[in-house]
């Protein structure tokens, strides 16, 4: 088998696992959230930080210094924490999790201690 094959079999079983695995809302509708990709460089990241935040509308209020979200105080996590508000607040007129390729939709709830993230079925 050649590595693309490989990979591309790890792609299709690790799809077939999300889908399996991911929690529903109703019948046919999944739970999703928009996270930070890991490989994204902290830069890129700040860059679609700043945009969420600012001319993207998310609400980013939860992630100030003294709120639930300021912790863990990373560009990552504050990242994960607008895309999602971004995503949830505006997907149902058309809006993706993209961020310049800086961002991706989980089935996993990121919600960690006191911070919630919002999901909007």
């Amino acid at each position: 088998m050649s590595s693309r094959s490989t990979r591309l079999t790890i792609l299709h079983l690790s799809v077939l696992l999300a889908f399996l695995v991911a929690p529903r809302r109703s019948e046919g509708q999944f739970e999703e959230w928009c996270i930070a990709d890991e490989q994204v460089p902290d830069d890129e990241l700040q860059r679609a930080l700043d945009w969420a935040c600012g001319k993207g509308g998310a609400n980013c209020g939860d992630i100030q210094v003294k709120r639930p979200c300021f912790y863990p105080d990373t560009v990552r996590d504050h990242a994960s924490y607008a895309f999602n508000s971004y995503y949830q607040k505006f997907k149902h007129k058309g809006a993706s999790c993209f961020f310049n390729s800086a961002a991706m939709v989980t089935a996993l709830d990121p919600s960690h201690g006191s911070c919630k993230f919002e999901y909007v079925p």
